[in-house]
């Protein structure tokens, strides 16, 4: 059994929830608040911007050419084509991609941004791989999982939301898997116990995600100063 194998294992309960969550039922049913798909947006646009950055560490520790091809390419996925499924969700919403950019951070989601920044800025490449892991992974197996179930047609309001992560983002999990098992491979015990524990960590901070823009989260205390 490969490493991302016995990851995804043992992850399956946190896997089951996030697909059993309210608001990733919300997008199966076409049923989701305007605030809710808002306050997603807001918080998922400073992730992904945080989210580059990551990928930038993981060039910085790479040796070989290929390996970093590969991470500038999935910099630019981020950039340009992963603003799609936001603009579908703006849409519903009645609302414009554009002002939504620079929100203050949410408590869930300054806690999953500050702890993949922390293992870009002290790990080794396949801790960065096994940190940033769960968010594809996740994502693609909730898109296809929805795509079997709703089988939805361009008349549903997520349509595109759903056909993106469906689609789109299968072929970025199996290579990152691919370059984490081999990672794993050369990695001693103690290296791969952390890779297990970040690994696992996100796939718990993907679910508080989910929850958060569900919740609506802040911080319990408004402040004047916001917290970025």
């Amino acid at each position: 059994m490969t490493f991302s194998t016995e990851l995804r294992r043992e992850a399956e309960p946190v896997f089951e929830a996030i697909y059993q969550h309210p608001f990733v039922r919300g997008l199966a049913s076409g049923d989701l608040k305007k605030e809710q798909l808002i306050h997603y947006v807001k918080q998922d646009v400073e992730y992904l911007h945080a989210f580059v950055k990551i990928y930038a560490a993981a060039v910085s520790r790479c040796t070989d050419r290929r390996d970093i091809a590969f991470f500038h390419q999935q910099m630019a996925f981020v950039l340009n084509s992963e603003t799609h499924p936001h603009q579908n969700l703006c849409r519903v919403a009645g609302v414009n991609f554009d002002d939504l950019q620079g929100a203050p951070l949410a408590p869930s989601a300054h806690h999953y941004i500050h702890h993949m920044l922390q293992v870009a800025k002290e790990g080794s490449l396949g801790e960065i791989i096994a940190v940033l892991l769960p968010c594809p992974w996740t994502y693609w197996e909730i898109g296809q999982r929805l795509i079997a179930e709703v089988q939805p047609e361009p008349s549903h309001p997520f349509y595109e939301w759903i056909t993106f992560y469906g689609g789109l983002t299968d072929s970025i999990t199996v290579e990152l898997c691919n370059r984490l098992d081999r990672w794993a491979e050369e990695a001693s015990n103690r290296e791969k116990e952390k890779m297990r524990q970040h690994f696992l960590l996100s796939c718990q901070l993907e679910y508080r995600f989910w929850e958060m823009a569900s919740t609506l989260e802040d911080w319990p205390i408004k402040l004047e100063a916001q917290i970025r």
